[in-house]
């Protein structure tokens, strides 16, 4: 039976990670799964990944991991992020987030990227509003 919105988390579009070669691969139960193969355009003047590529990995794996436990929201607006840099990052890299408590109208989250040996690259913690779905009465969304 056709339906009008995405059934899943994973099959709502997200055109900026998917211009930015990175994939969702996995949103449910409060986790996510975001991943990037580190390319030369990708990188900063060191070579290594840019710092705003490991951050949008981590906005987009807390906000799905977020949106898994409320998926008749349209989605979630960054409140604040804070992010912490542990070393570089390069070649296959793996976004997994959390979403460790929510609200009907709040999420609060973690996250972390690591390189293909586990090593960790980089972390954040974040606050996300959950936006209604276009049409539903009420709220501000």
């Amino acid at each position: 039976m056709p339906t009008d919105s995405p059934r899943t988390v994973t099959d709502v579009p997200i055109p900026f990670l998917a211009w930015l070669g990175a994939k969702l691969v996995k949103a449910e139960g409060g986790r996510s799964e975001v991943r990037l193969d580190v390319q030369a355009h990708h990188c900063n003047s060191w070579q290594v990944c840019h710092g705003g590529v490991l951050m949008t990995m981590l906005d987009a794996a807390m906000a799905t991991a977020a949106r898994s436990l409320h998926p008749e929201m349209r989605g979630g607006a960054t409140v604040d992020m804070t992010t912490s840099f542990v070393r570089p990052g390069d070649g296959n890299l793996v976004a997994y987030g959390n979403c460790y408590h929510r609200s009907s109208t709040m999420a609060f989250c973690d996250a972390e990227v690591r390189d293909a040996g586990g090593g960790l690259v980089a972390r954040a913690s974040g606050t996300f509003k959950y936006i209604k779905k276009r049409g539903d009465q009420g709220g501000d969304g």
